[in-house]
């Protein structure tokens, strides 16, 4: 990857709708190489996929929550029973297995706290071998960058 991949992957993180011509005059190639250079990202995996990202309060969504979960055991088993059942749930939006006092981090999106309250009481529940989790509730957002810098 060179200076004008960068170049292309940084202008796609941040406008992912700009087609090859308007990224071509941006960063003053022909259309057709730049053309080239966003496929050859998109195959070798640069690029995962092109998404649009949805105003969570426009669409009801208001309560965000991140969860500490630790396991009782933690044989292979377990950990992929766990990561399993979590991938099924739509309210986990990221699940991470972490290093630490808790075994795993999830962010939830839910309505409101009856969702959580729902959540926790029929999804999370319903996974063998949690022992405990400890949830932190979002008060306010002061940054949600999905922009990686390239250097």
């Amino acid at each position: 990857m060179d200076a004008i991949d960068k170049k292309i992957l940084m202008l796609l993180q941040e406008n992912a709708k700009l087609n090859s011509k308007e990224i071509a005059n941006k960063i003053g190639l022909s259309t057709t190489p730049t053309y080239e250079r966003i496929k050859r990202l998109e195959k070798t995996g640069f690029i995962k996929k092109y998404i649009a990202i949805v105003d969570k309060k426009l669409i009801g969504k208001k309560l965000e929550v991140f969860c500490q979960v630790s396991l009782q055991q933690h044989s292979k088993r377990f950990l992929e029973v766990f990561e399993r059942e979590i991938r099924k749930i739509p309210q986990v939006m990221e699940c991470y297995h972490i290093a630490g006092n808790y075994d795993y981090l999830l962010k939830l999106i839910v309505s409101d706290m009856e969702e959580y309250q729902q959540f926790i009481m029929f999804k999370l529940a319903s996974i063998e071998n949690i022992s405990n989790v400890q949830s932190s509730f979002v008060l306010t957002e002061i940054k949600n960058n999905l922009k990686l810098e390239l250097d």
